[in-house]
């Protein structure tokens, strides 16, 4: 047996960990850029709790809170902006993936005097600055991997983007922060969790251990399917949640995600459906292809899930979230094609041709 496990993110995980271990952030920095969105960072508290101790640690900060849902390049070029021209030598980001992804790109690119639009392609000699992950949904795992995810409208969908220098220096994972979520919220984080952990556990990059993280995060979604069911989203529930989504980001650190969560991009840049609800409506189809090249790993994994077949994770999703919206012949088409070539499908245990992506959206949204 041999593999490899990377993780350079000091992770403190609880309630109070900003009040308990941020004395950290002190050693970090002395200006801090927050980049955050308009409502989360302070409906959560984990704004207040941060400007708390930043007071106490005698830290100045300047805050950017632009960042909406599936931000774009040109989201992250006026945070750089902003962090250029307030000399800021540390960037903390709170939030949900989007508020955390640009952070990442931010800390990256702004000591390196790169422009946002060159993320993908530049060269970047500098180190970037520290960055600290406080999230406040239990979905993306940002706080915990090198990744960092962007719309980009000239491709019409969404680009991953991963630097192991992305990793952030510190995560405050506090569950506190998701308990003021709705239900909707909730259950579209906690199924893109769950498809981090499925897709990490199918993955061609899985290891013996990320297998073991995987499989712990899919038993975490397990016993609390009932709560998310019927919305009984106790302190308990949204702790474990938290602690699940944690354990698939160190997963998806390492196997990258597949071509379930590259299928979902589309329909989150073309229909405006949420990146783990759109992850959901796809999951049983993808199971159902990934089956006859991984027959062992999906038994496995559907009985960690207390399932006995994947009709019973269909039927799951179908209590779980909204109808889906069904497509025409030629959107389906059309959307299978933008990512064919994506490397994604070299990481599925289960090699995709056009007609397979086209099959795979089909089951799951076709008329």
């Amino acid at each position: 047996m041999t593999f490899r496990f990377y993780l350079p993110t000091r992770v403190f995980f609880g309630e109070g960990v900003l009040k308990e271990h941020g004395d950290f952030l002190g050693r970090l920095g002395r200006r801090a850029l927050v980049v955050t969105g308009r409502k989360s960072a302070i409906v959560s508290g984990a704004m207040a709790d941060f400007e708390e101790l930043a007071k106490s640690l005698g830290l100045s900060w300047i805050i950017y809170d632009e960042v909406a849902a599936n931000p774009t390049l040109e989201t992250v070029a006026k945070a750089i902006d902003l962090a250029r021209g307030e000399k800021v030598d540390l960037v903390i980001g709170i939030g949900g993936g989007s508020p955390l992804d640009t952070a990442k790109a931010v800390a990256l690119l702004a000591p390196n005097r790169a422009e946002a639009a060159e993320l993908y392609e530049a060269k970047l000699p500098v180190e970037p600055l520290p960055m600290v992950a406080i999230p406040t949904t239990a979905g993306t795992g940002s706080e915990v991997t090198q990744n960092a995810v962007f719309t980009l409208p000239d491709k019409q969908t969404k680009k991953g983007f991963s630097d192991d220098r992305c990793f952030p220096r510190v995560a405050l994972v506090d569950p506190r922060y998701t308990y003021t979520l709705p239900r909707d919220v909730t259950i579209d984080t906690a199924l893109d969790a769950l498809s981090h952990a499925v897709e990490g556990y199918l993955s061609k990059r899985s290891t013996p251990l990320t297998d073991t993280l995987a499989m712990e995060a899919i038993k975490i979604f397990s016993r609390h399917k009932h709560g998310l069911l019927e919305d009984e989203l106790t302190p308990v529930t949204r702790n474990e949640l938290m602690y699940a989504s944690t354990l698939a980001g160190m997963v998806i650190a390492h196997t990258r995600t597949t071509l379930l969560h590259t299928l979902g991009y589309p329909l989150t840049y073309s229909h405006d459906i949420p990146h783990g609800r759109a992850n959901g409506y796809l999951l049983a189809a993808y199971l159902e292809f990934i089956q006859p090249a991984e027959p062992v790993k999906v038994d496995t994994l559907l009985k960690a899930l207390g399932m006995n077949s994947v009709a019973e994770i269909q039927e799951l999703i179908r209590h779980l979230l909204p109808p889906a919206t069904q497509f025409s012949k030629a959107e389906l088409e059309r959307m299978a094609s933008l990512v064919v070539n994506a490397e994604s499908l070299t990481f599925t245990a289960r090699r995709a041709t056009l007609d397979d992506l086209y099959g795979i959206l089909a089951k799951s949204l076709g008329q």
